[in-house]
């Protein structure tokens, strides 16, 4: 089985996500967003190629949405509302609640301010609304029979998620964007361990690790100070939901420890919608945040307020948060206008900016500078350009983290810049030995999944795996290498727990699975047992008696004829080369797995394919026979007594005599 990944945005780009997987027949959607960066056809997913015919609501059985941010949700009404899906949507009730603003905004930006086109009226961004279904954090949903999916708390907005999706036994998990650190009002990316096929995770920050969070706030509210000190005015263009509260929280706090009285101000309208929003979902906050709640709303800033449009040049320092994040457009790109010429002034940059967008070509310049705002707009920028890294989004670090926590069999880069993403791929498969992809815009990949079957089992089987199956075996010590014939053996009683854990699964028609006994197996097939084994006669060379050696009274000249002792002997030499299978010894075989090496007393074997040595030596013929299975064990073994010098006791006699004259 496999899962099929349609990357129709955010491949190898960040802006517009959409990302359409397949598993297991199911189709599901993750995200439906907007690309900042561009007015023209690339501004939403190619989603003709999901349907070519339009008939989406048979094409997809789901979409889901991570959080409220355009970049995830911008075209979803343009797709209900225009294209005319009318399937399931899901997303968490924050999301729900402020997505309209965030829409609302959008299209009055386009419409009202731009004179463009209208892509779809406020009466879609309603209809679009109706047919989401909200969920709660770590609830199941079961979409159809078959597909079930479950959000995680993805800290970056209020109300992001993870989602988790299943469909059989093929899982996956879509990040959408998460943060690994918690900051002031929102708290760490929370996930359970889980058996996954997939990962498909943002990487914006694929290849940065950030400063400690202590050390870019004090840099900011140091240059925010330093700036308002000496009578500047400091521009944050943010998006009304995320950074916004992030900055207005740590401002408002500074503002009070020194007693400052220069005005913070929210460009009225959206901003004010959203704190009141942010007061209610407190529950989604960090835990700080809730805490706190018990004493006052961490959300009622006392120092900052609402600004009007009349106020843009009106004297005095100030702070002012302005709509939206990047200058892509609206009131923070016409404050930047009348603002930037002066360099006194400062704008704060605090996140990522898209290529294409004002906010980037900023960060690219070095004042004085001038700056295409559009094809027939320059300004003249000589003011300070101040880039923070107040991002809501994880670091390289934070990804590699989640990676590992997750485990899964594959990883799938969007939401990032191709070179970083490359550099990203690299480490995952290196340090995590896990396949990693970052697909672009358009293109698919295609990923192994997956599948269990559920198999029943007999009772034969169950029972010989359950029960003890006690052998007792009289070995003879390997610990002594050095054993002479002459002495008395050491022997034990070796105790073995053979239980058959191995069995074989037979599918019949009509039938479920089942796992049977191997000796239930030929009765089942009504075939008869055949046991190959395959015999060989090995000549183990043990040198002639040295002539100068005395033997005492009654000793066998021949001590070579000892069956018992030439066994040991091989016993000995064969646990030292084989120390990690287990060598049994009987007195009359050896037995390594279904190997039985014992002397053979055929004059005339028909497995010998060798000629006894001559002279100096004489050979011991010793007969192997073992099953297929241990084919390369038997010939490892063989190869060893081949090149075996069994010496007897009468040359460890002679050896001793030798040493001590020496």
């Amino acid at each position: 089985m496999t899962i099929d990944c349609l990357v129709l945005g955010a491949g190898q780009d960040v802006g517009k996500s959409c990302v359409v997987v397949t598993i297991n027949g199911k189709r599901i959607m993750f995200d439906c967003g907007m690309h900042m960066g561009h007015d023209d056809h690339r501004r939403y997913p190619d989603f003709s190629l999901i349907s070519e015919s339009g008939d989406f609501d048979n094409a997809l059985s789901c979409i889901i949405i991570t959080h409220f941010h355009l970049d995830h949700i911008g075209a979803l009404p343009y797709f209900t509302e225009v294209c005319g899906y009318n399937g399931p949507i899901y997303m968490t009730y924050p999301t729900k609640a402020l997505a309209p603003l965030m829409l609302e905004d959008y299209r009055r930006v386009l419409v009202d301010r731009r004179g463009e086109k209208e892509q779809f009226s406020s009466e879609n961004i309603t209809d679009c609304m109706k047919k989401v279904t909200a969920v709660d954090l770590k609830q199941t949903v079961l979409v159809d029979r078959d597909l079930q999916i479950r959000a995680y708390y993805a800290g970056h907005v209020l109300g992001a998620a993870m989602f988790y999706a299943k469909v059989g036994d093929a899982a996956m998990v879509y990040t959408g964007d998460y943060n690994m650190t918690a900051d002031r009002h929102l708290g760490a990316a929370q996930i359970d361990r889980l058996q996954l096929d997939l990962v498909i995770t943002e990487s914006t920050y694929a290849t940065t690790i950030r400063d400690s969070k202590y050390v870019r706030e004090r840099e900011f509210l140091e240059a925010i100070h330093k700036c308002v000190d000496s009578g500047g005015k400091v521009l944050i263009p943010a998006f009304a939901l995320g950074r916004a509260q992030e900055l207005c929280m740590l401002l408002d706090d500074y503002w009070e420890r020194m007693n400052l009285k220069v005005p913070i101000y929210f460009s009225a309208g959206l901003t004010i919608q959203a704190n009141m929003y942010y007061k209610v979902l407190i529950n989604w906050a960090s835990q700080k945040v809730k805490n706190l709640s018990a004493t006052r709303n961490a959300f009622d800033f006392k120092n900052v307020h609402s600004f009007e449009r009349s106020m843009i040049n009106a004297p005095g320092p100030c702070v002012l948060f302005a709509t939206p994040g990047m200058l892509s457009g609206g009131f923070s790109l016409e404050v930047f206008k009348q603002w930037a010429p002066y360099e006194q002034n400062r704008i704060a940059l605090p996140g990522y900016c898209l290529a294409e967008t004002v906010g980037h070509k900023l960060m690219r310049a070095k004042p004085p500078a001038r700056i295409d705002v559009d094809k027939s707009t320059q300004i003249d920028v000589r003011c300070q350009i101040h880039q923070l890294s107040f991002s809501p989004h994880t670091d390289s670090k934070g990804i590699m983290d989640l990676i590992r926590f997750l485990s899964p069999k594959n990883v799938i880069l969007v939401h990032g810049e191709k070179p970083k993403m490359a550099s990203l791929k690299e480490r995952i498969e290196s340090d995590l030995r896990i396949p990693c992809y970052y697909p672009a815009n358009n293109e698919s990949q295609r990923i192994e999944s997956t599948q269990y079957i559920k198999a029943e089992a007999s009772k034969s089987f169950l029972q010989s795996s359950l029960s003890p199956n006690f052998k007792f075996l009289k070995t003879i010590s390997k610990a002594d290498t050095g054993f002479i014939l002459n002495e008395r053996a050491e022997s034990c009683v070796q105790v073995c727990d053979d239980r058959v854990a191995e069995g074989a699964v037979i599918m019949q028609k009509d039938q479920h699975p089942k796992i049977v006994h191997q000796n239930e197996l030929m009765d089942i097939l009504e075939a008869e047992n055949h046991n190959v084994q395959v015999a060989y006669c090995c000549p183990v060379c043990v040198p002639n008696e040295p002539k100068n050696v005395a033997l005492s009274p009654g000793e066998d000249m021949h001590p070579v004829l000892d069956k018992r002792s030439l066994l040991h002997l091989l016993y000995t030499k064969l646990s030292n080369d084989f120390q990690d299978v287990t060598i049994q010894n009987d007195g009359g075989c050896l037995q390594i797995e279904s190997l039985t090496v014992s002397l053979c007393p055929k004059e005339k074997c028909p497995h010998r394919r060798h000629l006894n040595p001559v002279s100096t030596s004489e050979a011991v013929n010793f007969c192997c026979t073992w099953s297929m299975e241990d084919e390369k064990l038997a010939w490892r073994v063989i190869s060893i007594m081949k090149n075996l010098e069994l010496k007897t006791s009468a040359h460890l006699e002679l050896k001793k005599c030798s040493d001590e004259g020496s």
